[in-house]
Protein backbone atom coordinates (compact mmCIF):
# COMPACT_ATOMS: atom_id res chain seq x y z
CA UNK A 1 0.00 0.00 0.00
CA UNK A 2 2.76 2.23 0.61
CA UNK A 3 4.51 1.72 -2.63
CA UNK A 4 1.51 2.19 -4.47
CA UNK A 5 0.88 5.62 -2.63
CA UNK A 6 4.32 6.25 -3.18
CA UNK A 7 3.99 5.31 -6.73
CA UNK A 8 0.63 7.27 -7.72
CA UNK A 9 2.71 10.48 -6.01
CA UNK A 10 5.47 9.89 -8.20
CA UNK A 11 3.27 9.15 -11.38
CA UNK A 12 1.35 12.75 -10.61
CA UNK A 13 4.91 14.47 -10.28
CA UNK A 14 5.81 13.04 -13.38
CA UNK A 15 2.80 14.02 -15.39
CA UNK A 16 2.73 17.48 -13.86
CA UNK A 17 6.45 17.80 -15.31
CA UNK A 18 5.61 16.53 -18.58
CA UNK A 19 3.32 19.17 -18.94
CA UNK A 20 6.01 21.64 -19.01
CA UNK A 21 8.81 19.54 -20.22
CA UNK A 22 7.22 17.79 -23.32
CA UNK A 23 5.40 20.62 -24.64
CA UNK A 24 2.45 19.83 -27.36
CA UNK A 25 4.82 20.64 -31.01
CA UNK A 26 1.86 21.29 -33.14
CA UNK A 27 1.04 24.58 -31.10
CA UNK A 28 4.85 25.58 -30.87
CA UNK A 29 4.68 25.28 -34.83
CA UNK A 30 1.73 27.61 -34.83
CA UNK A 31 3.66 30.10 -32.79
CA UNK A 32 7.05 29.75 -34.89
CA UNK A 33 6.09 33.09 -37.21
CA UNK A 34 5.70 35.13 -33.76
CA UNK A 35 8.90 33.29 -32.85
CA UNK A 36 11.14 34.42 -35.64
CA UNK A 37 9.15 38.19 -35.41
CA UNK A 38 10.54 38.42 -32.12
CA UNK A 39 14.01 36.78 -32.38
CA UNK A 40 15.07 38.27 -35.56
CA UNK A 41 12.71 41.07 -37.22
CA UNK A 42 12.07 42.86 -34.10
CA UNK A 43 15.98 43.14 -33.30
CA UNK A 44 16.40 44.23 -36.58
CA UNK A 45 14.11 47.35 -36.12
CA UNK A 46 15.35 47.90 -33.02
CA UNK A 47 18.80 48.47 -33.97
CA UNK A 48 18.15 50.33 -36.93
CA UNK A 49 16.02 52.59 -35.15
CA UNK A 50 19.25 53.03 -32.72
CA UNK A 51 21.06 53.14 -35.33
CA UNK A 52 19.22 56.19 -36.94
CA UNK A 53 18.85 58.20 -33.06
CA UNK A 54 22.72 57.83 -32.80
CA UNK A 55 23.29 59.09 -36.22
CA UNK A 56 20.99 61.83 -35.64
CA UNK A 57 22.76 63.03 -32.31
CA UNK A 58 26.20 63.04 -33.50
CA UNK A 59 25.86 63.93 -36.97
CA UNK A 60 27.78 67.14 -37.69
CA UNK A 61 25.70 70.93 -37.95
CA UNK A 62 26.49 73.27 -39.59
CA UNK A 63 26.83 76.57 -37.58
CA UNK A 64 25.20 79.81 -38.72
CA UNK A 65 25.35 83.43 -37.62
CA UNK A 66 22.05 85.28 -37.44
CA UNK A 67 22.17 88.65 -37.87
CA UNK A 68 19.72 91.39 -37.30
CA UNK A 69 19.90 94.41 -39.04
CA UNK A 70 22.26 95.58 -41.58
CA UNK A 71 25.94 94.84 -42.03
CA UNK A 72 29.12 96.35 -43.41
CA UNK A 73 29.81 96.03 -47.06
CA UNK A 74 33.13 94.41 -47.58
CA UNK A 75 35.43 96.06 -49.46
CA UNK A 76 37.90 95.01 -52.73
CA UNK A 77 41.26 96.09 -52.78
CA UNK A 78 40.63 99.07 -54.52
CA UNK A 79 38.46 100.26 -51.50
CA UNK A 80 34.89 99.96 -53.00
CA UNK A 81 32.01 97.83 -51.09
CA UNK A 82 31.15 94.54 -52.59
CA UNK A 83 27.15 93.72 -52.67
CA UNK A 84 25.52 90.40 -52.80
CA UNK A 85 23.33 89.81 -55.63
CA UNK A 86 19.90 89.37 -54.26
CA UNK A 87 20.02 91.28 -51.58
CA UNK A 88 19.09 95.02 -50.65
CA UNK A 89 21.72 97.46 -50.17
CA UNK A 90 22.86 100.87 -49.61
CA UNK A 91 25.12 102.57 -52.14
CA UNK A 92 25.62 105.77 -50.05
CA UNK A 93 26.00 104.11 -46.25
CA UNK A 94 27.37 100.95 -47.38
CA UNK A 95 25.07 98.68 -45.92
CA UNK A 96 24.14 95.55 -47.08
CA UNK A 97 20.27 94.71 -45.71
CA UNK A 98 18.46 91.85 -44.83
CA UNK A 99 15.64 89.97 -47.29
CA UNK A 100 12.54 92.40 -47.91
CA UNK A 101 13.83 96.02 -46.25
CA UNK A 102 12.76 98.41 -49.07
CA UNK A 103 14.50 101.52 -47.33
CA UNK A 104 17.83 102.71 -46.10
CA UNK A 105 17.74 103.02 -42.04
CA UNK A 106 20.64 105.20 -41.71
CA UNK A 107 19.94 107.84 -44.47
CA UNK A 108 16.07 106.28 -45.46
CA UNK A 109 16.92 106.47 -49.32
CA UNK A 110 15.10 103.65 -51.15
CA UNK A 111 17.58 100.54 -51.29
CA UNK A 112 19.16 98.97 -54.80
CA UNK A 113 19.09 94.98 -55.53
CA UNK A 114 21.35 93.28 -58.00
CA UNK A 115 19.52 90.96 -59.91
CA UNK A 116 20.92 87.36 -59.77
CA UNK A 117 20.49 86.23 -62.64
CA UNK A 118 21.74 89.22 -64.90
CA UNK A 119 23.59 91.69 -62.93
CA UNK A 120 21.27 94.42 -63.38
CA UNK A 121 20.55 96.79 -60.58
CA UNK A 122 16.89 97.92 -59.35
CA UNK A 123 14.84 99.26 -56.91
CA UNK A 124 14.54 97.02 -53.91
CA UNK A 125 10.66 97.32 -53.99
CA UNK A 126 10.47 95.95 -57.27
CA UNK A 127 10.20 92.44 -57.46
CA UNK A 128 10.62 91.45 -61.16
CA UNK A 129 13.93 92.93 -63.14
CA UNK A 130 13.23 94.96 -65.88
CA UNK A 131 16.30 93.45 -68.32
CA UNK A 132 15.63 89.81 -67.62
CA UNK A 133 12.25 89.19 -66.39
CA UNK A 134 13.31 87.18 -63.17
CA UNK A 135 10.64 87.20 -60.75
CA UNK A 136 12.36 87.30 -56.96
CA UNK A 137 9.45 87.70 -54.72
CA UNK A 138 11.29 87.82 -51.05
CA UNK A 139 9.14 87.65 -48.15
CA UNK A 140 10.56 90.17 -45.10
CA UNK A 141 11.97 87.96 -42.62
CA UNK A 142 13.06 89.48 -39.54
CA UNK A 143 16.56 87.57 -39.15
CA UNK A 144 18.74 86.63 -41.93
CA UNK A 145 21.27 84.17 -41.72
CA UNK A 146 25.05 85.16 -42.52
CA UNK A 147 27.84 82.63 -44.12
CA UNK A 148 29.99 81.84 -42.02
CA UNK A 149 34.09 81.69 -42.92
CA UNK A 150 36.41 78.87 -42.07
CA UNK A 151 38.49 80.18 -38.51
CA UNK A 152 42.40 80.88 -39.61
CA UNK A 153 44.56 78.21 -39.24
CA UNK A 154 42.05 75.76 -39.89
CA UNK A 155 41.23 72.89 -42.40
CA UNK A 156 40.87 75.45 -45.67
CA UNK A 157 44.32 76.26 -45.04
CA UNK A 158 46.24 74.28 -47.64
Amino acid sequence: MLIDTIEDIWNQILDTTALFVLPDWGSVIGLLPILIFLGVVGPLITFTILGIAAYQIRKPRIKVAYEEGPRRAELDEAGQPIFPPGLPFCRRDALIFPSGAVRCDVSNEPLTVTCPMCGVGREADLDTCGNCGLILKIETRAVAVRRGRPKPGGAAVA
